[in-house]
């Protein structure tokens, strides 16, 4: 802990410093430029942002995302229903169809369906399996604890590292260094399909896989304890295809892949319809309701919403940021809530929450920038396509 002075009380204060992740000294011997994100000190660039994306677009780039939440959830009965009826209280995802394996995408709602986190969330033989933002994961521990019944064990797995390896080439690197499946039923990692996940063995460590992760590339997340992942980084950098990325990469990569981040575009006063995630509303959940704000997402399901998350792409090479303001003629509609260049178009994007309304592609908007009003178009998100790993996809 380090001491600072409280200027509002007049007296001293204790707040905890900037804490590192297991991969630290890996990150700043790698040239690994570190700033302070979601309480950690990460690596935001190695050899510069832009070079780093494109890499990531045509090869694999190598994220370390430790600071996210690991988290289990279990019941005691055998079928783990009890964890089933406890989680669809707090999140709209229809957990009783979802085989082990498999992963989803979800949200944590309060009262009046509001986002508190988006998590990926899987079905393992003991219990649930979730991943959480690394800047909510002690709201997020908190919000479980107070909400799960006693009979619910929730476990926090703050002894894993997680690393991300996305990119076309992701697979052919993951295949080639021995990793196994623990159990005989587990298909060889490249075989997996985008949101199958399972067991694996390297070297004697265990690893937990998914097909996953959150550039808009195919790819994988890595659960690995802690004491291991430097061993796991650095065999994976010894492939030809592989190279450490940083955050800023991570953030360009998800803007054009039209993915939300938490505490930007997603925050407790954006319902997930607004919010254009109305995918994470199962069917069977839809039509039975039983979560938190089902009322209010229900109804902007079928009613639609006062406003709705869109896409920008500005015209000309100049940025905008979030915050800026955005326009229609006269009239201020919205901010930006993400905002920067995307290298793979060559162009400036943005989101932002705007009018319904104003909600169509092709809609010309203006963004402040500065006292400069940049034009800009709605367009249609993703602006790079998806290129996840569906077995049996159209190729």
């Amino acid at each position: 802990m380090s001491d600072t002075y409280n200027f509002d009380s007049g007296e001293e204060a204790e707040i905890p410093e900037t804490l590192t992740l297991p991969l630290d000294a890996w990150h700043r011997a790698r040239g690994g430029r570190m700033v302070e994100f979601a309480g950690y000190w990460m690596p935001v660039q190695y050899e510069g942002i832009m070079g780093e994306h494109l890499w990531t677009r045509e090869n694999a780039g190598l994220f370390d995302v430790s600071h996210m939440g690991q988290l289990v959830v279990s019941s005691e009965d055998e079928d783990q229903q009890d964890a089933v009826t406890a989680l669809e209280a707090l999140m709209p995802a229809d957990l009783s169809i979802l085989k082990v394996g498999r992963q989803r995408y979800s949200l944590l709602l309060n009262e009046t369906g509001g986002i508190i986190d988006d998590l990926m969330i899987t079905r393992w033989p003991g219990g649930f399996f979730l991943i959480v933002n690394g800047a909510t994961k002690w709201d997020d521990i908190g919000h479980l604890r107070e909400f799960l019944p006693d009979d619910i064990t929730l476990t926090h797995r703050d002894d894993f590292a997680l690393l991300a390896l996305q990119g076309p080439r992701a697979a052919e690197a993951l295949a080639s260094f021995g990793i196994a499946p623990a159990q005989p039923q587990i298909v060889p990692v490249d075989q997996l399909s985008f949101m199958q996940a399972g067991p694996y063995v390297w070297n004697g460590v265990e690893l937990h896989i998914s097909r996953s992760g959150y550039t808009g590339e195919d790819g994988y997340e890595i659960a690995v304890p802690a004491e291991s992942a430097e061993a796991l980084a650095e065999m994976l950098c010894t492939h030809e295809a592989v190279k450490p990325i940083g955050l800023g990469a991570r953030d360009s990569l998800r803007m054009e892949a039209g993915l939300p981040l938490y505490g930007h575009d997603l925050n407790e006063d954006i319902d997930p319809i607004s919010a254009g995630l109305s995918f994470a509303i199962s069917k069977r959940r839809r039509a039975e309701g039983g979560f938190p704000g089902a009322d209010r997402i229900l109804t902007g399901l079928s009613q639609g919403t006062e406003t709705v998350r869109v896409g920008l792409k500005l015209s000309g090479r100049q940025a905008a940021r979030e915050g800026a303001e955005v326009y229609s003629g006269e009239d201020k509609v919205g901010v930006l809530t993400s905002g920067g260049f995307a290298p793979s178009l060559g162009c400036p994007i943005a989101m932002a929450d705007v009018p319904a309304a104003l909600g169509a592609p092709g809609t010309e908007l203006f963004i402040d920038v500065r006292g400069k009003k940049l034009p800009a178009t709605v367009a249609a998100m993703p602006f790079v396509p998806h290129r996840y790993f569906r077995k049996g996809a159209a190729k």
